[in-house]
């Protein structure tokens, strides 16, 4: 039977943190990594990039009392990896102490058996550089056979990735996982009066190729969605219902998740800090994390910390229910972690989301434009003006202005601004159309009333 990826990945790390403690580290803790990427793309026809390349790397974190050092390396030879370890006990003697530093709570540690998320699709290797080149080919044609209107491309990427990774603690711990992904983009560019160029785009991404769309279709929606932008002017500057589409939503949602981390609460870099137990959305709104849904981006067994895995409700009929903690902002803030750790390359922790969604309403996102009877329809925005401390809210948009319960017509060069506390409060409105092509996931929603800034 053949062995997995895993086990030298772990028999690695198993390695790196017995020779830390014998060289005298009180905690050492070490992940192993090993994978393959392809990556390619085509512009009107013609190849355009074909990269391809595998890698192996650990990283390392090792404390001596309270003082931490991290290290990583991607030389595994045995000079190499002997020069690491003596690296990484040479800086934790050098480092500054910290009181709050330490591993996870032993007790926290999983043990056992862990849940199969469907993670790893060993068909992704299969797909060479020919293939790939053919699957962004036929996209790209398809969004350029359309509609004639549709004058260049931008191109169309696909790439796919697999991986192994092996986490083991001194305190008990050690256990690996497999993953892949693939994905395909298309990125067409219609004439619009007065010479302009109008790009859309679309995409499909998912850990299993048999789950990804086709290409053709993806670049017949990529198509559809340029060509929706012709003719796009500015609106009135005015007050009026704001709805966003999921991509635009995800955004949001994204903007938000950066203030319910641990981190940010300890730092006081967030307006939500001292906010647990309070309104900080709309009733309609149910904001989870959740890294155990099957084949979804953000899923994993455990976290960083040798954590099982949990699903973690944030925010609660609008009512913020908890932070998301690793063990150190845990011990900042005198809690305990919420399984939310994510290490990086370079042994470095810290808390982060997994599958971090909005719960989908019970309407469908046609009815929902169709509750609308005046305001903009927000597909894509630009810049990012947020202040995580304030929440202060202002990003350049472009979409649809909606009028009477339709899309009139299409809008660009428009500003939205508003508070993203009250943002999040003046959700009204929740679609039903959740899409797990990214681990940040929310559907169509509608906020009240936001300031757009236009002609």
């Amino acid at each position: 039977m053949a062995s997995s990826p895993i086990d030298p990945l772990l028999e690695l790390a198993d390695d790196l943190v017995a020779r830390a403690r014998r060289g005298g580290a009180d905690v050492a803790e070490a992940v192993a990594r090993s994978g393959a990427e392809l990556s390619t793309k085509v512009r009107l026809g013609e190849p355009e990039l074909v990269e391809e390349a595998g890698h192996r790397s650990v990283g390392m974190r090792v404390m001596k009392g309270r003082r931490v050092a991290l290290t990583s390396t991607s030389d595994l030879t045995p000079a190499g990896l002997d020069r690491f370890v003596r690296d990484a006990l040479e800086l934790a003697d050098l480092s500054q102490e910290d009181p709050f530093a330490g591993p996870a709570d032993p007790d926290l540690i999983a043990r056992g058996a862990f849940p199969e998320l469907e993670l790893f699709d060993p068909s992704n290797a299969e797909v060479d550089a020919a293939s790939a080149l053919a699957r962004a080919r036929a996209g790209e044609q398809a969004a350029r056979d359309f509609d004639p209107r549709i004058t260049n491309s931008e191109g169309a990427t696909f790439g796919r990735s697999a991986g192994a990774v092996a986490v083991a603690l001194s305190g008990g711990f050690r256990a690996g996982y497999l993953a892949s992904f693939a994905s395909l983009s298309v990125v067409p560019v219609a004439e619009d009066a007065g010479g302009k160029k109008r790009r859309g785009h679309h995409y499909s991404a998912k850990r299993f190729l048999a789950d990804l769309d086709a290409p053709e279709a993806v670049g017949r929606e990529a198509a559809r969605r340029t060509l929706r932008k012709l003719g796009a002017r500015k609106v009135p500057t005015c007050e009026a219902p704001v709805v966003f589409d999921p991509d635009a939503a995800r955004s949001i949602i994204g903007t938000f998740a950066g203030c319910i981390m641990g981190g940010a609460i300890w730092r006081k870099s967030s307006y939500l800090m001292g906010r647990e137990g309070t309104r900080v959305a709309s009733e309609l709104v149910t904001i989870v994390d959740d890294p155990l849904i099957p084949r979804a981006p953000g899923s994993r067994p455990f976290d960083g910390e040798g954590l099982p895995s949990r699903r973690n409700v944030v925010v609660e009929g609008g009512v913020l229910r908890t932070y998301l903690c690793d063990s150190y902002s845990a011990r900042k803030l005198g809690r305990a972690s919420t399984g939310s750790a994510s290490r990086g390359g370079g042994g470095g922790v810290g808390a982060s989301t997994t599958n971090f969604l909005v719960q989908a309403g019970a309407t469908s996102h046609d009815d929902l434009v169709r509750a609308t009877a005046r305001g903009l329809y927000v597909t894509e925005m630009m810049g990012f003006g947020f202040n995580p401390v304030t929440g202060d809210f202002s990003r350049g948009a472009a979409g649809f202005w909606i009028e009477d319960g339709e899309l009139a017509y299409p809008v660009s060069e428009v500003t939205i601004s508003l508070n993203l506390d009250d943002l999040m409060q003046r959700i009204d409105l929740v679609g039903d159309d959740l899409d797990f092509r990214s681990s940040t996931v929310a559907p169509t929603l509608r906020v009240s009333s936001m300031t757009i800034s236009g002609s």
